[in-house]
């Protein structure tokens, strides 16, 4: 069963027909005749002792193999044919070839994949002034957690106590978004073995986020603050939910729960302070964060920073962490969709404040 699967190779790998091959965790690229391309895998001729070396250095049980022989010699013998055609070209179908990993993939909203603070686009709709102010004299008395200080106004402040669901829609639609989510959205389902389901966890209310992302993520995969509403006059009379602080990190395990997947298997994507415990929840499981912003509480907590103002940058630090890509396999995705990194530059910055103690009345000298 060895020698033939030994056989079965050498045809395969003479036939250009080949492009992408997975199996499990090993993964192999067709980059040209008789060269082969895997993560920390120099490209070799599989010769006769090609072969033997590529097998030791892939770390591949003899068991392995043999069950691999097995499926794809013998698969679909009952049909009149195997998945390894002597002589021809071989053609593979994506669903025998390819395992797909899945992934959660959580985003913040407001500041995120939007430009806007939700209170601050409602409150120039309501004429209102003076948002930014309220909003800092709660964060300082910790009255509440952060980002749930618009939950708080539109609950009790008299100016604010005038909005309706209405007001939240159309506030939603005024909302500034980054380029190209619907496309990130299209593109987390089928990147070269990975799906990602996408959702969106935020402090920012449910209607705004469904009305700023309708049609590009369904209302199912976002939540966000959501209120119960007066049946006769209109009014918010109770607050039901505040996807904010800590209440961002159990929407994020009611949904990791749902999608059956490990803590690994999660990355979350925020920019400000209300994404802190929800950061540090995912990092202290192996998960993978990505901070959006320059946020002094969030980049030092964020295994990646990005900063752009296309939501598709966002699959840069998720390729390379998780896929293990390299920059110009990263350039080629985002050429054949028609993009180009024009700009891409990697920096560390240490932001330092030194002054004296006066401890050592020599030290300036």
């Amino acid at each position: 069963m060895f020698w033939n699967l030994k056989r079965d190779f050498r045809h395969l790998i003479n036939s250009l027909v080949f492009r992408v091959f997975v199996w499990n965790k090993l993964k192999i690229c067709y980059t040209g005749p008789h060269q082969f391309r895997r993560a920390a895998l120099s490209p070799c001729a599989l010769s006769s002792s090609g072969f033997n070396s590529f097998i030791s250095r892939t770390e591949i049980s003899f068991q392995y193999l043999t069950k691999i022989s097995s499926k794809f010699h013998c698969g679909n013998r009952h049909q009149g044919h195997s998945y390894f055609s002597r002589g021809k070209d071989v053609q593979m179908t994506q669903d025998k070839s390819r395992i797909t990993k899945q992934y959660l993939l959580a985003s913040d909203f407001d500041q995120t994949l939007s430009f806007n603070d939700s209170g601050i686009v409602l409150s120039e709709l309501l004429g209102s002034t003076g948002f930014e102010e309220k909003v800092a004299g709660l964060s300082r008395a910790h009255l509440v957690q952060q980002g749930a200080e618009l939950a708080y106004l539109l609950l009790h402040d008299p100016e604010y106590r005038c909005v309706r669901r209405e007001h939240l829609i159309e506030a939603g639609k005024r909302i500034h978004l980054k380029e190209n989510i619907r496309l990130l959205s299209r593109l987390l389902n089928g990147l070269d073995g990975y799906h990602f389901s996408f959702y969106v966890i935020s402090a920012a209310p449910e209607e705004v986020i469904q009305s700023a992302l309708e049609g590009i993520v369904p209302k199912d995969h976002i939540y966000g603050t959501r209120f119960e509403y007066d049946s006769a006059t209109g009014e918010i009379q109770s607050i039901h939910r505040v996807a904010a602080g800590y209440g961002k990190v159990a929407v994020l395990e009611e949904l990791r729960l749902k999608l059956q997947l490990g803590h690994d298997r999660v990355v979350y994507v925020g920019d400000g302070s209300s994404d802190v415990h929800v950061m540090l929840h995912v990092n202290r499981l192996d998960g993978l964060t990505i901070a959006v912003s320059e946020n002094k509480y969030i980049t030092p907590i964020a295994k990646r920073t990005i900063l752009s103002d296309d939501a598709l940058s966002v699959l840069v630090p998720m390729m390379e962490e998780i896929a293990g890509w390299d920059s110009t396999m990263i350039r080629a995705m985002f050429e054949s969709h028609g993009f180009v990194l024009q700009d891409w530059e990697k920096v560390r910055t240490d932001s330092l404040t030194i002054r004296e103690t006066g401890a050592f009345p020599f030290a300036a000298n």
